[in-house]
């Protein structure tokens, strides 16, 4: 079998039908199955669809970005950031910039001790997707090896 290529547009709401995210007035968003490019709840149900398909789509948090975790919750000095480095609480920053690591989130200063949340912002949350499928093709031998879809025209990276 080979790997599909899915195009869809979509907008993401939390439990409470506040929009998170939307890819409304922009290109769709598209992904090369099993790349890990989108949550795994997500691309389980785009890849049974075809073109012009809308649904409405619930994962829940463990297929999404999974539960909160306590281990990543953490208490540093102050002075273990930069000097002169003003922290609040619902600041975020990667550790060292580096784009791998995940983005930690301020949750509180109190005097010295800065406590720092390292879940995603959206661990421990069921996400609800409306979502219409705007491609759904083969993937290229190039996409394949490179493990991820190119966009129209070919290969932008």
């Amino acid at each position: 079998m080979s790997k599909k290529v899915i195009g869809f547009h979509y907008t993401l709401k939390d439990g409470q039908g506040t929009t998170i995210d939307s890819s409304e007035g922009a290109t769709p968003l598209l992904f090369l199955q099993e790349s890990g490019m989108i949550i795994p709840g997500l691309e389980k149900e785009l890849i049974t669809m075809a073109i012009g398909d809308k649904k409405n789509i619930e994962v829940k948090a463990a297929d999404a970005y999974g539960e909160k975790r306590d281990d990543m919750i953490i208490t540093v000095k102050k002075d273990q950031f930069p000097e002169g480095t003003e922290v609040a609480a619902g600041d975020q920053f990667r550790v060292n910039q580096d784009a791998n690591m995940p983005p930690f989130t301020v949750l509180s200063v109190e005097g010295e001790e800065v406590t720092l949340d390292g879940n995603h912002p959206l661990a421990g949350l069921d996400l609800f997707f409306d979502v219409e499928i705007t491609e759904n093709r083969d993937a290229t031998e190039e996409e394949v090896a490179h493990g991820h879809a190119h966009g129209e025209g070919g290969h932008h990276h």
